[in-house]
């Protein structure tokens, strides 16, 4: 995946992490229900996704 092309919810789950409404928990949970990659994870929070 292009790291210009994010997934579909990428911009949303961002949003909730940026003004503190998500945890790194719950963006977590977004990788486990398929609507962020792992690398966008990474790209969220800063630190690598461990499953």
């Amino acid at each position: 995946m292009n790291m210009t092309e994010h997934s579909k919810k990428f911009h949303d789950v961002k949003s909730y992490y940026d003004h503190r409404i998500w945890s790194k928990a719950t963006v977590a949970k977004s990788v486990k229900k398929g609507w962020i990659t792992a690398e966008e994870y990474a790209e969220i929070v800063g630190e690598p996704y461990a499953a």
